[in-house]
């Protein structure tokens, strides 16, 4: 059975050492969503990332524990977003929350039919008042922002210099003093040249996939274009209109 609905998704973006009852927030906020019903959370795992407070996380290869950037995504409904959220703001100290329109297709098994009615069909391209991620309320005043997608591959490197691309545009970016970045990997993807490119068992290079996502202001996304445009040769840019919610992130750690 296929449904459609407009939907809301709801992302955090927070850090893998931050704690709640003594287990990670962001297993706690999944465990909680599916305790309350709501259709399904996917955490994604940074390899690199900048906080608000300008420190950055950048996973070492050997390391045992290390600190990182993780973002937790899930989509349904307003009503259900705004319920969850009453739950996990308290909790939430530290890191981003942002809330986008999403038009989301179900597709279930004859099994669950009856228990979802297909909404009727929208336009994805629309004003961000007829959005129904304005409809959620937060404990505290959301901001209106841009999240900035800016997809690579891994072995790009920064014009001129032996270095990661994905690595020089969260330095630049944190020069620029933007409220944070995530620098997320993929294990499988393609790009313009059409070569699939996936991470296959003891190899050790490989051109995988990689996006960078940058959340703040319209005027500060904007003022970053131009480095965007300098850095990046080959790859694509995405801006969607979200709503931030951002809470103040502890003194950074050594």
């Amino acid at each position: 059975m296929k449904l459609e609905a407009e939907q809301v998704l709801c992302r955090f973006h927070l850090s893998n050492f931050v704690h709640h009852h003594g287990e990670p927030l962001y297993q706690w906020i999944v465990e909680t969503a599916r305790h309350d019903g709501l259709q399904g959370a996917t955490v994604l795992k940074g390899v690199m990332g900048l906080r608000p407070d300008g420190s950055i996380l950048q996973e070492t290869r050997w390391a045992l524990s290390q600190e990182l950037p993780v973002i937790v995504e899930i989509v349904d409904g307003p009503k259900r977003i705004e319920a969850l959220l009453a739950r996990v703001e308290p909790a939430f100290s530290e890191g981003e929350i942002t809330l986008e329109r999403a038009h989301v297709v179900l597709y279930r098994g004859d099994g669950e039919t009856g228990r979802r009615r297909a909404a009727p069909q929208v336009d994805v391209i629309a004003s961000q008042d007829d959005s129904a991620a304005w409809e959620v309320k937060t404990m505290k005043l959301p901001e209106e922002g841009v999240l900035l997608r800016i997809f690579m591959g891994e072995a790009d490197r920064e014009p001129g210099q032996d270095r990661p691309l994905y690595e020089a545009i969260v330095r630049r970016a944190r020069a620029a003093h933007l409220a944070g970045a995530t620098v997320l990997k993929g294990p499988m993807g393609y790009g313009k040249n059409s070569l699939v490119h996936s991470a296959k068992l003891l190899e050790l290079s490989t051109d995988l996939p990689v996006v960078i996502e940058i959340v703040d202001t319209e005027e500060k996304i904007k003022a970053f274009l131009p480095t965007v445009d300098e850095l990046v040769t080959e790859g694509m840019v995405t801006l969607e209109a979200v709503r931030v919610v951002k809470y103040v992130a502890s003194p950074a750690r050594s």
